[in-house]
């Protein structure tokens, strides 16, 4: 069987052997002309591996657009040799694109058959370039099955079309992500990488915790840190003062902790983190905006899992801002990425209880005792109520229960007295709950998957003010009624449920998160495996397999090396050092700096 590639191989050899001998019949007496003959029978030849190439290059008439003499292909060689020397500032692996290489072809130009090898080969170079900028370089779908996004694709002959048909360097710009907060990242990514290279932040500070009011060696280590970090002012101070405190919450609030003023263990770790962790977060952030580069609405829901927060969006402005409930990090609870459209609310919702915890939460308790959860109402097939005195529970399995579950509306209902619709596969929505103690705590992933909000009818109000004169009283007279009632929005607004532990906040300054789920530390990875490298980061993979029990992954950062393992110590270990030099092989005991996690902590 022939398949298309050699079949379009084939039509095209036919086409370059047609060209040359038409070549030779009108161009026998002018060599100039016969070489951009052969230089087109050859562009024809080593274009017809790729279809999309093949047919750019037939619409153009196999004219040259990088390895001519104009000005036109002088100026995007140029662009393109400009662009693959800064793929580091974006994050992208610099060994796919080697701009040696294409030199080298380019200076081995001797016939037009060289010519037209550098010509199709210019054209993949930048195919490849022009992709990793605008998608970046992972498909996510691979890199974690919770990240529902497909990235943003065009084919090869639209980026050859888009190069042709516009200004190079201008276009290389159009590409990449044109929201403000990727170029706040990039900025940050090389504030990092010039921190890290004069040295970082400087010492740990030795000690467990630290409250106001203390002194000595701990406090100074404590204020030195603040200091390079840029939250304190220089000071000559030994107490953990006034000024100090202020630092301490100025940095909690922007690593997500409660601003409380006081070095408790959980923001001594984050004080203590190197820039290289915060680097690598940027790094991962930045690919992932790439994943997310189309126009996002000039109104539009954004909510950070990692930040445990929803927000209205107005022209790249917060206009309201909420508290959130994201779903528990277990295998079947964890909230999944994806973009969808918000198009009403339900105020007074019934509560559907969807089949996996109908039959793995409330059937075994029903069979157990039949009147267990009886705020619950069982409905047959046809949508009729069921009375519990007719029905065996203990008949019945996950797989055999006919009957649905169903909460009616009431100040306790699951969720909560509205809920916000964007109707998805994963049925994920945005709703209220009479859980509100939740909200207090400072992480809070609690939920089946969905997003619970601590100010759900603000939310709303703020929604509904696009479409109704007084949103509040709307919103409340529909409440009264106590039945559900669907409010549909006159205008769809988008809803971009994202994952940063790296972002900026309203003014642009850098914020860091917790990786909840561990998707971050894949991500990372999975962009070392493809390339990814920076000038400030010594980074390699340790593969490590357990000789006595079952394989081991091992995470480690670099200066200072620090290791997360999954299974108990006290093994002996087989380990495999994977760097850009070489792999290195050695065993032994497992180090007590090793830190024993939880397959939940651990984001599997």
């Amino acid at each position: 069987m022939v398949s298309l590639t050699q079949r379009l191989s084939k039509d095209f050899k036919f086409a370059g052997l047609a060209l040359a001998v038409s070549a030779f019949a009108l161009f026998a007496g002018n060599p100039a002309l016969a070489q951009v003959a052969a230089f087109k029978q050859a562009v024809a030849e080593e274009a017809a591996h790729d279809r999309d190439i093949a047919a750019f290059y037939r619409s153009v008439k196999f004219e040259s657009i990088w390895t001519g003499a104009s000005d036109e292909d002088k100026a995007r060689r140029s662009a393109l040799f400009t662009a693959m020397s800064t793929v580091g500032m974006h994050g992208l692996p610099e060994a796919r694109h080697d701009t040696d290489r294409l030199m080298r072809i380019l200076k081995d130009i001797r016939t037009p058959e060289d010519r037209a090898r550098a010509e199709v080969a210019m054209s993949k170079a930048f195919i490849q370039l022009a992709r990793d900028m605008q998608s970046g370089v992972l498909e996510p779908s691979k890199v974690d099955e919770e990240i529902k996004r497909n990235g943003v694709y065009s084919n090869a002959t639209e980026y050859l079309t888009g190069i042709m048909e516009n200004k190079p360097r201008a276009y290389f710009r159009s590409i990449v992500p044109q929201t403000g907060e990727y170029a706040r990242l990039m900025k940050e990514k090389l504030r990092l990488e010039k921190l890290i290279q004069a040295g970082g932040w400087g010492p740990a500070v030795p000690a467990g915790s630290l409250s106001k009011g203390q002194s000595g060696g701990a406090v100074v280590a404590l204020r030195d840190r603040l200091i390079a970090m840029g939250y304190l002012e220089r000071s000559s101070t030994m107490t953990y003062d006034r000024n100090i405190e202020g630092a301490v919450q100025v940095f909690q609030a922007a690593h997500g902790l409660e601003p409380d003023g006081q070095v408790d263990s959980g923001t001594m770790r984050q004080i203590n983190e190197g820039p290289e962790a915060r680097l690598r977060a940027v790094m991962v952030a930045m690919e992932r905006e790439r994943w997310l580069n189309k126009d996002r609405g000039a109104r539009h829901v954004l909510v950070n899992l990692t930040d445990f927060s929803a927000r209205i969006i107005d022209n790249d402005d917060i206009t309201f801002q909420t508290r959130s409930v994201i779903g528990a990090n277990t295998h079947d609870r964890r909230s999944p990425e994806f973009s969808d459209e918000m198009d009403h609310m339900v105020i007074n919702p019934t509560w559907n209880v969807p089949r996996s915890i109908t039959v793995k939460q409330y059937l075994p308790q029903m069979q157990a005792n039949p009147g267990a959860v009886g705020h619950l109402k069982l409905y047959d097939w046809q949508g009729r109520e069921v009375p519990r005195s007719a029905v065996n529970f203990n008949a019945y399995n996950g797989n055999t229960f006919p009957f649905d579950l169903k909460q009616p509306p009431s100040n306790s209902n699951a969720l909560g007295l509205v809920k916000y619709m964007f109707p998805n596969k994963y049925n994920i929505y945005l709703h209220d709950t009479p859980s509100k103690h939740l909200f207090a705590h400072e992480r809070r992933a609690y939920s089946h998957g969905c997003i619970r909000l601590a100010d759900p009818f603000d939310f709303g109000y703020t929604l509904l003010a696009a479409q109704e004169d007084e949103p509040v009283d709307f919103f409340h007279k529909v409440l009264a009624t106590g039945k559900e009632t669907r409010v549909d929005l006159d205008q769809p607004i988008p809803v971009h449920i994202i994952y940063r532990t790296a972002f900026t906040d309203s003014k642009g300054r850098p914020q860091y998160r917790s990786d909840v789920y561990g998707r971050d530390a894949k991500i990372w990875n999975a962009m070392v495996r493809a390339g990814v490298t920076s000038p400030a980061l010594g980074t390699f993979g340790l593969e490590v397999a357990s000789v006595t029990g079952d394989p081991v992954q091992i995470n480690v950062s670099a200066n200072p090396v620090q290791a997360v393992a999954t299974e108990p110590l006290n093994q002996t270990y087989q380990t495999r050092l994977v760097s850009n030099t070489g792999t290195r092989s050695t065993s032994g005991q497992a180090s007590a700096s090793f830190r024993t996690i939880s397959s939940r902590e651990n984001g599997r």
